[in-house]
Order: structure tokens, then C-alpha cells, then sequence
């Protein structure tokens, strides 16, 4: 597995490399610095006076959950969000007219036992595929506060390509919208909604931890398996990620190879132009059809 660090590629030449494990990671920008306020003014408005990096020393858990049940959504749909990945996408050399993303999430990850379920689930370790990505789906992630080792992300690569038994023929993303997106806020002590997991003990051992910059995005394929890292180091993470799309690879369904995946729907249609916010082309919509199409619905609040 390669890392590049603040690397010159092309968009088309970092794709191929995505694809066949690559991680990239780049320095702040002048947009992603001011994606990062943005969310740091909402988060900090949101718990008020408390320090956010501290909340779980003093408020309840319950309270936590119900502030974020309010936060997150609000982060995801507010109509700076999207103009902000509009500029941190061109600052990395992509075509806006091509490329197409799908809405931010903002991510939080407690210290100890402190919320890990629902609305701030704790993520084993999986691949996006296993949540019907697509195979050219490029995951971006960056900090909104300072991180270290100890509450970072970890990649596993030596199952890049090999595959790891799992659940993921549970899964249907049309279904997953339907039943079980909603109530993310109303599992607090524990998440009992049917996910795509490892059926057999998984070995951490070698990780990746990459420890980006505030605002320094970090790019890497859906395919990739990572886990959150447990979080020992006393202060809550809050991250953004989104998730993008070339209109060249849609349409020639190039990627990542599938090594384990086997879920059914796709997240195809939640992708938007990052020139115009228009969806991708039902045409090129078609082309990961299942069978299953009939049971979509647009997704609800994407908090979780």
C-alpha cells in the first residue's frame, strides 16, 4: 500500500492509483480550513458553553444524542456544506462537470464507553462496499479538530485483497433507508440494527493511522477495510466525510476490485454533480440495477 502526501497527480492518474489501494493524503486548503470553521461554529453553537472535545465529562448521554440528533442533519443538508466541497474538490484538481459527490457526514468518536452506538456508532472494521458503494466510490475524510494516534482511523492492508467472511448479503441499502437510517438517535447504549460486520476475528495488526492536519483531506478507495480506532486519548474527534464519483468510471463501472462483497441496492443515487447539483443520469443509474431498485426511497437525514 502507497501513501502520497500533498501529491501532484491528476484526478484521472490518482483514481487508478485509488483503485489499487493507494492512500492520499494532502495539507490543509484554503476551502477545507473554511469547511472545518464552518462545522466547528455549528458544533460549538450546538453544545454551548461546554467544551465540545470535553462534553462527555459532564453531559449526560442521553442529552449528547439528542444534540446530535440535531447537529449532524443540520451539518449535512445546510446549503454551505455543499459549497464548501465545491471548493475543497476544485482545490484538488477535479472536474467539476465529472465528478459527482454525495452529502458530508460529520463523525464523532467519544472517549472510552462514552456513546458508541447509534448517532455516533463506532465503526468495526469494513469496507464501504459492504453498504452498496460502488466500486469507483473515493472516500474523503479530514479533521475538524486536532487528532493524534490515539482517536485517529485505522486502515487494515493486508486485506486490501483478501477477502474477509462477512455479513454483507444482509444488507440492502433501499432497505437500510427505509427501516433503520431514522432511528440512529434512539440507540444510545446500544445498536441492535442488522449491519454488515467480519464473520471471523479480524487481525488489527498491521494498521495504518494516518494523522492528518485540521482540514488536511485524506482520500482512499471504498474498498479499503478501516475501523475506528478505539478512542484513549480523553478528547472527542469530530471528522467530515463524504464520498465521491467520476461520471467516466459510473458509466465503464471501473474500480476497485470486489473481493467480498455481496450486499444488494446501491448508493448510485445519492450522488450529486459538483458543478450544478443535478443527480447522475438515470442511464448511468441503470447500469447497477438488481432487482431491488423497486424498493427505493430517497434517503432520510444522513446522520448515521
Amino acid at each position: 500500500m502507497n501513501i502520497y502526501v500533498d501529491s501532484k497527480m491528476t484526478d484521472d492518474a490518482r483514481r487508478e492509483s485509488l483503485y489499487q489501494g493507494s492512500i492520499f493524503v494532502y495539507s490543509p486548503s484554503t476551502n477545507s480550513l473554511k469547511f472545518c470553521q464552518f462545522a466547528r461554529e455549528l458544533i460549538e453553537a450546538a453544545f454551548a458553553p461546554l467544551d465540545p472535545l470535553r462534553v462527555q465529562e459532564s453531559l449526560p448521554v442521553e442529552r449528547c444524542a439528542e444534540i446530535l440528533g440535531t447537529l449532524k442533519p443540520k451539518f449535512i443538508h445546510h446549503p454551505e456544506s455543499k459549497r464548501h466541497i465545491q471548493g475543497l474538490l476544485a482545490d484538488l484538481g477535479c472536474d467539476p462537470a465529472r465528478t459527482y459527490f454525495d452529502v458530508p457526514r460529520m463523525r464523532t468518536a467519544f472517549p472510552g464507553d462514552y456513546l458508541k452506538s447509534g448517532i455516533a456508532y463506532a465503526f468495526h472494521p469494513h469496507r464501504d462496499t459492504w453498504y452498496s458503494a460502488p466500486f469507483s466510490q473515493i472516500n474523503w475524510w479530514l479533521p475538524i479538530y486536532d487528532i493524534c494516534a490515539d482517536n485517529a482511523m485505522a486502515f487494515h492492508p493486508r486485506y486490501w485483497d483478501t477477502p474477509v467472511p462477512n455479513s454483507s448479503n444482509i444488507y440492502n441499502y433501499y432497505e437500510w433507508n427505509r427501516n433503520n437510517r431514522q432511528s440512529a438517535a434512539g440507540h444510545v447504549k446500544t445498536d441492535t440494527r442488522p449491519q454488515p460486520r467480519p464473520l471471523a476475528d479480524i487481525e488489527l495488526d498491521p494498521q495504518i493511522r494516518v494523522i492528518a492536519e485540521v482540514g488536511g483531506p485524506m482520500l482512499f478507495s471504498a474498498c479499503q477495510l478501516h475501523s475506528t480506532v478505539p478512542n484513549t486519548a480523553g478528547l472527542t474527534r469530530f471528522s467530515i466525510d463524504f464520498r465521491t464519483v467520476h461520471i467516466d468510471d459510473v458509466w465503464s463501472k471501473c474500480g476497485a476490485p470486489n473481493v467480498d462483497t455481496a450486499c444488494t441496492g446501491t448508493t448510485m443515487r445519492d450522488y450529486i454533480s459538483a458543478a450544478d447539483f443535478t443527480p447522475l443520469p438515470e442511464e448511468a443509474l441503470a447500469l447497477y440495477y438488481d432487482g431491488t431498485e423497486e424498493n427505493f426511497v430517497p434517503s432520510p437525514s444522513r446522520a448515521q
